[in-house]
């Protein structure tokens, strides 16, 4: 089992004045003590039951462009991008870019999107659930198409492209993994095997998270995908320093059912030091189950 580190909160003593370092220090911790991700929200006001909007919050893929000049090995990506934030065709072209910029790490974590407050705050449209799945599959037939080699049109119910040029192509090939949070298993799960290399799903009970990959499997029959080839990733929201011992005991019943990875954020003062203490004593362990 490997792991994640999300960045979700920005709201350290201080932050006014040590925002910038203390992301930077806790991303280079992540990137040197051997975690497999780096990943911030992609969220304009930050969450309700995080403080909401009054508390700081910075753009997402400005985030990772400067992260990629911090880092050398720990993949990049948004946990999750909303599909309703970005037209797909300016998302394939940022994503790129930072899979340019960081010479092959970047990934796309994508959902329907959610946060109708932060929508209606900055003016951004915020359509019926529906229309976003409806939406967020288009997008991933838009991203995939401008990941190819593929450069005419593009024409769905709620996109059209004349020209899915993408100049330079990702350093990753065939293109960055594509990631979808969510664990509905009548359209999120379907879309996981129809489109994505990894799914991220929340860390609820083993059973639970069982009966989803039994429901993934099942989706990936009906399509022709290769369950095993799509990575199995959950957040979980334990602090695995309060009882290491419990915390990987817990862990290896979630990894018996088939989870690879789990993504952990630092809700500490020192997120830096915290990381640093997780990968230096949590990870070895997870990575022998």
């Amino acid at each position: 089992m490997r792991i994640g580190i999300h960045y979700a909160n920005f709201t350290h003593p201080d932050w006014e004045s040590t925002l910038l370092d203390r992301l930077t220090a806790t991303a280079r911790a992540a990137d040197q003590g051997g975690a497999a991700w780096f990943t911030v929200m992609d969220h304009y006001f930050q969450m309700e039951d995080l403080g909401g909007p009054a508390e700081p919050m910075l753009e997402g893929y400005t985030t990772l462009g400067y992260l990629a000049a911090q880092t050398s090995n720990v993949r990049l990506g948004l946990l999750v991008t909303g599909a309703t934030y970005r037209h797909p065709g300016l998302l394939a072209k940022i994503v790129t870019t930072l899979d340019v910029l960081s010479q092959g790490r970047a990934m796309l974590g994508i959902g329907a999107a959610w946060y109708d407050r932060e929508h209606e705050g900055l003016g951004v449209p915020f359509p019926p659930m529906s229309e976003r799945f409806e939406r967020l599959e288009e997008t991933l037939e838009v991203v995939k198409q401008m990941w190819s080699d593929e450069e005419g049109p593009y024409a769905g119910r709620h996109y059209r492209l004349a020209e899915t040029v993408n100049v330079p192509p990702p350093v990753q090939r065939p293109h960055p993994p594509i990631l979808i949070g969510g664990s509905g298993e009548r359209k999120t799960l379907r879309l996981v095997a129809q489109h994505a290399d990894a799914c991220n799903v929340f860390g609820e009970s083993p059973e639970t998270i069982r009966h989803k990959l039994d429901v993934l499997r099942r989706h990936c029959d009906d399509v022709g995908r290769d369950y095993d080839t799509i990575e199995k990733t959950m957040i979980v929201t334990t602090d695995p320093l309060e009882d290491t011992d419990a915390f990987v005991a817990s862990m290896a019943e979630f990894a018996a059912v088939g989870i690879e990875l789990i993504t952990l954020a630092p809700m500490v003062d020192d997120p830096a030091g915290w990381t640093h203490d997780v990968c230096d004593r949590v990870l070895p362990r997870l990575a022998d189950l």
